[in-house]
């Protein structure tokens, strides 16, 4: 395994471990930036895929191309830039049971890009890994998935990312980020 491939799963699952994973913040974000921006832009430019084979490197890309921009570009597009890419790798993983050889809750980030997408199929696809391939630790990422399915099928996309992405807002869109936006319906599932 490459020293690169070592330091994002060193960084990642043990630095910031699951206390830390969805906290975010700005001293985490820079922290990241930091840390990884030169390896996520080499990322970006194509320079990583030879990481894509087995679960270890598989893992680490994806969460260099999934996870990290969202901390590292947070506000901005670029923090969606390489979700192709980490889609593509969960795929080529999920298919090849790459994910089934990673311990829970380190799985879960096989699943992520799918979440992440704004396509109905990978939303659905997100429900039913969650469902199927995390039964010990994944009843709150469960809901999770459920959550962004509810969000894509509503509005086909995620509105709280329309000023990122320079995409107008239309009024059904602030009218659900006004009532309490992802949060409430994260909330309405769970009633």
């Amino acid at each position: 395994m490459s020293d690169d491939v070592q330091a994002v799963l060193d960084y990642w699952l043990g630095d910031v471990g699951p206390e830390g994973w969805y906290a975010g913040g700005e001293e985490l974000d820079g922290e990241i930036r930091d840390r990884f921006a030169d390896l996520w832009t080499a990322a970006e430019a194509g320079g990583l895929e030879h990481w894509i084979g087995g679960t270890a490197p598989t893992l680490a890309y994806i969460v260099l191309t999934d996870q990290f921009p969202r901390n590292m570009w947070r506000g901005s597009g670029r923090a969606f830039a390489t979700d192709p890419m980490a889609r593509a790798a969960a795929g080529r993983a999920v298919e090849a049971g790459w994910d089934m050889a990673a311990p829970e809750p380190d799985r879960q980030f096989f699943y992520m890009p799918f979440m992440h997408s704004e396509a109905p199929e990978d939303q659905a696809r997100c429900v039913a890994l969650f469902e199927e391939r995390m039964p010990e630790t994944g009843a709150q990422n469960l809901l999770h998935a459920r959550a962004h399915q509810e969000v894509i099928r509503r509005y086909g996309r995620f509105p709280y990312r329309n000023e990122a992405l320079a995409r107008e807002t239309t009024a059904e869109e602030r009218a659900f980020l006004g009532d309490g936006g992802y949060g409430a319906i994260v909330q309405s599932l769970k009633e």
